[in-house]
């Protein structure tokens, strides 16, 4: 062989080894990356984060991609309870991740209704039993008591106070509806959800077809009872339950006052 080309052979062979070793390197490093995201993950979240995503039994990866997806689009359009599930599964990166995400949330809501119910039987049974013998509602206590003639005014505002699984609280529902235009307006307070679940005060809203100007206008408020109902009857009132503001007097209405 040519004493000339050994050097540039030799130095061929070098590159071709020091790029294998490199490869070799590189694919390693990417493997160990993936068996140790996890870890890597937690230790990056800080301790509160760590402890919310337990609570949404979600590993410190899904926790993190659900906080830099809230920094995108995804947080600057979403009402501030939107759920990390929620955000996981709208922006999931295939069906089958889509899917467990769906039926994670499915049991989540199926739980949280369960609870809710549980707890309004049990408040429906400890009226009964704390006060056996005196009238859910107690017309005396209010300012003025309910009348047939001109039971509604132009200038009136109505509270109505009510609940989601309530079929009586839905039907009254629409006949207050049908006399938006009769009165200046309808506070609407919804009991028995958490005071921070606004997401289910806008099914309720849509649900029940109320107008979206109607309730950018405040010709219509949606709020939680935050215990407005038992404050304003002295703990006497049930839903469904209307109350009438007219100037500074507050009476009840019936719905056969509609």
């Amino acid at each position: 062989m040519n004493n000339r080309l050994k050097p540039v052979i030799l130095s061929f062979v070098l590159l071709s080894s020091i790029s294998v070793v490199a490869a070799e390197r590189s694919h390693t490093q990417i493997k160990d990356i993936g068996q140790d995201d996890t870890s890597r993950v937690a230790n990056i979240l800080s301790e509160s984060d760590r402890a919310r995503a337990r609570q949404w039994d979600l590993s410190a990866v899904e926790w993190q991609r659900y906080k830099m997806l809230m920094q995108g689009i995804r947080g600057s359009i979403s009402p501030s309870t939107i759920s990390p599930i929620e955000v996981l599964g709208i922006h999931a990166r295939d069906e089958a991740e889509r899917q467990r995400y769906a039926e994670v949330w499915a049991r989540a809501m199926r739980e949280d209704v369960d609870r809710i119910l549980a707890f309004q039987r049990a408040y429906d049974a400890a009226g009964k039993r704390l006060y056996p013998n005196q009238p859910l509602i107690d017309i005396d206590r209010l300012s003025g008591k309910p009348t047939k003639t001109s039971a509604l005014q132009s200038g009136d505002r109505l509270l109505f106070f009510t609940r989601t699984e309530c079929p009586a609280c839905d039907m009254l529902t629409g006949k207050l509806l049908k006399r938006i235009d009769d009165v200046s307006g309808i506070d609407i307070y919804l009991l028995g959800l958490d005071p921070r679940d606004d997401v289910a005060v806008r099914d309720w809203a849509s649900a029940h077809k109320i107008n979206p100007e109607w309730v950018r206008s405040r010709r219509i408020t949606l709020n939680h009872d935050g215990g407005a109902l038992d404050r304003l009857t002295s703990g006497q009132g049930d839903t469904p339950y209307i109350l009438r503001r007219r100037g500074t007097d507050m009476s009840q209405l019936r719905a056969s006052d509609l």
